[in-house]
C-alpha cells in the first residue's frame, strides 16, 4: 500500500486537525514550543476541527488548524507543499487577521491575547541552515521585546537531513514524519515520541480508504496546478521585465546618438529617420541639449 503524503494540506488536517487526534496536535504543539523554550500545553481547543466540509471541492480554500489555548493564545498552523510566494508578507497578513478579530471594535486593547503562526514549508525560505526558525518582536540592539503576542514558527522540511534519524525526542521527529521518512524508521521514532504512532496510525487508516485517495488525488491536481501558475506567471514577468530592459537600452543607445547628431547640426528630420524617434522626442532632446 502506498502512503498518501501527510504534507498534503487536506491529508494534514485529518491527522492534526480533528477532534479524535487532538491529542497528536497537543503532543507536536508542545515539541515546538519546548524547541523554542517555552513551557509545555497542557490543554488545546480546536477553532475549526476538521469536517467532511473541509473535503476538497471548494480548491481555493485554505485547509490550516486554528487552536486556542485554554488562557485563550491562539494559534494557526498551515503546511505549504509547494512555494505560494510572498510567504513572509502572506504570513504576517493572516498573523494579523488572527490578532485583529480577537476584540470588537471599542474593546480594552489588555483582552489581546498572543497570537501563533507556524508554517510547515516544504520548501527553502530562509537564508540559513535551521530547519526550525522562531521570530518574535525585538529591538535590534539590545533585544528587549516590544511584547510577547508576535510569534512565527518556519520550519523547512528540506533542511532536514535525508537519511538523519534522531535518537532523541523532539520536533525533528515529527517534522520526519512529515518529509515521509521510510517507514522502516518508524518505529525509532516512536520510540523518542510515542504519540507519533497515533499520527502514523491516522495515515495508514486513510491511505487505505478510498475516499479519501479520490478527495486527495482532486486536491494534490489542484495544488499542482496551482504551482505551475504561479511560476508560469513568475517566469513570465521575468522575461517581461527583460524585455523591458532591452527596450530600455535601446533607447539610451538611440537618444546618445541623437544627442551627437544634434551637437553636429544635423537636419532634425534626417535625425528622425535614422534614430528611429519620433520628430517630438528629437525636439524634446534638442531643447535639452540646447540648455547644456
Amino acid at each position: 500500500m502506498e502512503l498518501l503524503d501527510a504534507r498534503n494540506d487536506f491529508i494534514f488536517k485529518k491527522i492534526f486537525g480533528s477532534e479524535n487526534n487532538k491529542d497528536v496536535l497537543l503532543a507536536f504543539l508542545n515539541s515546538t514550543f519546548m524547541e523554542a523554550g517555552e513551557p509545555p500545553l497542557t490543554e488545546i481547543i480546536l477553532m475549526n476541527p476538521y469536517t467532511d466540509k473541509d473535503a476538497p471541492a471548494e480548491k481555493q480554500s485554505i485547509l490550516d488548524i486554528k487552536a486556542k489555548t485554554a488562557e485563550g493564545k491562539r494559534i494557526n498552523i498551515e503546511m505549504q507543499l509547494f512555494n505560494p510566494y510572498n510567504m513572509e508578507k502572506r504570513t504576517l497578513f493572516y498573523w494579523s487577521e488572527m490578532y485583529y478579530h480577537q476584540i470588537q471594535k471599542g474593546d480594552d486593547y489588555s483582552q489581546l491575547k498572543k497570537c501563533v503562526t507556524i508554517n510547515i514549508l516544504n520548501y527553502s525560505c530562509l537564508p540559513n541552515d535551521r530547519h526550525h526558525n522562531v521570530f518574535r518582536l525585538r529591538e535590534d540592539h539590545t533585544g528587549i521585546s516590544l511584547n510577547n503576542d508576535l510569534e512565527i514558527h518556519v520550519m523547512e522540511l528540506t533542511k532536514l537531513e535525508e537519511q538523519a534519524v534522531p535518537l532523541t525526542s523532539g520536533l525533528i521527529n515529527w517534522l520526519l514524519f512529515l518529509k515521509g521518512v521510510e517507514q522502516p524508521n518508524w518505529e525509532v521514532l516512536t520510540m523518542n515520541e510515542p504519540m507519533l504512532k497515533k499520527a502514523m496510525d491516522t495515515l495508514e487508516f486513510l491511505s487505505q480508504d478510498a475516499a479519501t485517495r479520490m478527495e486527495y488525488e482532486a486536491r494534490m491536481k489542484y495544488l499542482r496546478d496551482e504551482a505551475s501558475r504561479m511560476n508560469g506567471a513568475k517566469a513570465e514577468g521575468r522575461a517581461e521585465g527583460r524585455a523591458e530592459g532591452r527596450a530600455e537600452g535601446e533607447r539610451k543607445k538611440a537618444e546618445a546618438m541623437v544627442r551627437e547628431l544634434l551637437a553636429l547640426g544635423v537636419e532634425t528630420s534626417i535625425i528622425v529617420r535614422a534614430s528611429g524617434l519620433s520628430e517630438q522626442e528629437v525636439l524634446s532632446l534638442k531643447s535639452q541639449v540646447g540648455r547644456h
